[in-house]
């Protein structure tokens, strides 16, 4: 079991199962969003995510058609990115993690729209934009 929680630690959550896949995703919603050149998520199953505490103080924002993100509307802690599409699985922000993974990033995604800055210094493959999996 993985735990984690927002900035301020109002909202708790755990992880049950193993992640699937840990990426960086670089697109320009992400970007801002998290206030930096990517994001990590973890790829995990629906079912294995649960919120301990904090519920309701976990706002929602559609950031674009079948996407929508969540964060602690107390801190701005960003939590989870969800898509429609992908009904059994969920995209965790790395960054809240309070424990190891056991995976790192295996991916980039959405290189096509990075920003001119980020320069990418790793070997991992690299997609324009969503990887053909997804």
């Amino acid at each position: 079991m993985l735990r984690g929680s927002c900035l301020c630690g109002a909202v708790t959550y755990t992880l049950d199962g193993a992640p699937l896949l840990m990426e960086n995703c670089h697109c320009s919603m992400c970007r801002k969003a998290h206030g930096s050149a990517y994001t990590t998520f973890l790829k995990i199953a629906r079912t294995d995510f649960r919120f301990t505490q904090g519920e309701d103080l976990v706002a929602r924002y559609r950031s674009s058609a079948g996407v929508t993100r969540s964060f602690c509307r107390e801190c701005g802690g960003r939590l989870l990115f969800d898509r429609d599409q992908a009904t059994e699985h969920l995209w965790l922000a790395a960054g809240g993690l309070d424990d190891d993974p056991g995976i790192t990033p295996s991916i980039h995604i959405f290189v096509g729209s990075k920003a001119d800055w980020d320069q990418i210094d790793d070997d991992l493959p690299r997609y324009e934009a969503y990887p053909p999996a997804e």
